[in-house]
């Protein structure tokens, strides 16, 4: 049963993020602010963290620091701040996901889940059971591994998670990277979010926007704009594909 430390200051949005988390088989765990958060995750390991950022003690991405600073535990934000800027910095301070405010129990459930799943912590509706049917689990299907790739002064590399630029290493987030090397295994094809968020994320029901924001990110790394592209090229209404500069 995966465990969840919810961090929220309103008692009546806690109790209710406990309730639809309990009711889908999580453990749940909760604090009222920044400080007990911490000391939450560092008493008793946890698999993931649902985190508000309007705590009383503590800006919630203040805690988020904090915790990446012990912790590599998964982390998905709450937040009421819709900002592209502000999101992108909270993905480039360690968070895996956000939530904006307000939500269904049903969205947090399933970024939850994706979450869980990216960080390979299965929750109990997706776990195969060893003796049902009197078969063991069916192992997935395995996918292509991802080649190193040149693509103009852009080296990639999956295997050792290293991507250059110019002979520059880029610092990029777990899905930064993640969405870096799809596209550059790609390279020349026009590749829709649809797919991404199929094969990158792994979960097709996640909005647009995800997409979005983390390929906003990634190309301020990469030294450019949407409205100026070098490498990362967006084809309006179909999709993004990697190319080499001209």
């Amino acid at each position: 049963m995966p465990s969840v430390l919810v961090v929220e200051d309103d008692p009546s949005i806690r109790q209710s993020l406990i309730e639809v988390l309990a009711e889908h088989g999580y453990a749940v765990r909760s604090a009222a602010d920044g400080f007990g958060a911490l000391r939450e995750v560092t008493q008793v390991p946890v698999d993931a963290v649902v985190l508000d950022l309007g705590l009383p003690d503590l800006d919630g991405g203040d805690a988020l620091r904090m915790i990446r600073g012990i912790s590599s535990v998964p982390v998905l934000v709450a937040t009421a701040r819709d900002d592209e800027a502000e999101i992108i910095k909270l993905l480039n301070a360690g968070a895996d996901d956000y939530l904006v405010k307000p939500f269904s129990g049903g969205q947090l459930i399933a970024r939850l889940s994706a979450v869980l799943r990216r960080s390979s912590h299965l929750p109990p509706a997706h776990a195969a059971h060893p003796a049902q049917a009197g078969q063991g689990p069916r192992p997935a299907p395995a996918a292509e591994p991802l080649r190193a790739t040149t693509v103009g002064e852009l080296a990639v590399d999956p295997g050792a998670r290293t991507a250059y630029l110019a002979g520059r290493e880029l610092h990029l987030t777990r899905r930064e990277f993640d969405l870096l090397a799809f596209l550059a295994h790609h390279t020349g094809q026009v590749v829709s979010k649809r797919r991404l968020l199929t094969e990158v994320w792994r979960e097709p029901y996640v909005d647009d926007q995800t997409v979005d924001v983390h390929l906003s990110s990634l190309r301020r790394k990469l030294g450019e704009r949407a409205v100026a592209p070098r490498y990362l090229l967006t084809v309006r209404g179909v999709g993004i594909k990697l190319v080499a500069p001209r």
